[in-house]
């Protein structure tokens, strides 16, 4: 898709030279099974984007999970104005303390689809960069000041070399 999709996020001249993602090497630490903390009114939210417009959401509730010996919290997102699919998915945008130096700067996404027992896997595994880490034109949510972490997740899709 990358290389040869219409829509790829590649601008159209690195197309031809791209080979592939890079991903730091599977870290079962870094999956968990984690519990949706559900706020029982979630509030409506406004997230910026890379290009200045804004998304709106809902700031649904939160998972807690444990990282190198330390509580990290991440909240967990409903964008309200998501293109309708096979149910609701939860977003759950961050950034750590790998961004801009081992990943995207502006930080990185895992997708949850809901589920009616708010069991979830948090796979770190699984984080991925916006269309906006490949190329102009897109308009990425940028991970909110609460979901920064502290602490270094390596796991998941790493920086992608846009130059050179």
């Amino acid at each position: 898709m990358f290389k040869y999709g219409q829509n790829s996020p590649l601008p159209a001249d690195r197309r031809g030279r791209f080979k592939g993602l890079d991903y730091y090497p599977v870290d079962p630490s870094l999956r968990f099974r984690v519990k949706l903390n559900r706020y029982p009114a979630p509030k409506t939210i406004n997230i910026g984007t890379n290009t200045g417009e804004i998304r709106t959401g809902l700031r649904y509730g939160y998972f807690e999970f444990e990282v190198g010996g330390r509580t990290c919290r991440l909240q967990v997102y409903r964008l309200i104005d998501d293109p309708p699919t096979d149910g609701p998915n939860l977003f759950v945008p961050f950034r750590d303390a790998t961004s801009g130096v081992e990943t995207y700067a502006a930080g990185r996404y895992i997708d949850l689809r809901e589920n009616t027992l708010g069991i979830y896997d948090l796979d770190f595994n699984r984080a991925y960069n916006p269309s906006c880490a490949y190329g102009e034109g897109f308009s990425c949510p940028v991970p909110p000041e609460e979901n920064r972490l502290t602490v270094p997740i390596r796991a998941g899709e790493r920086k992608f070399p846009l130059h050179g």
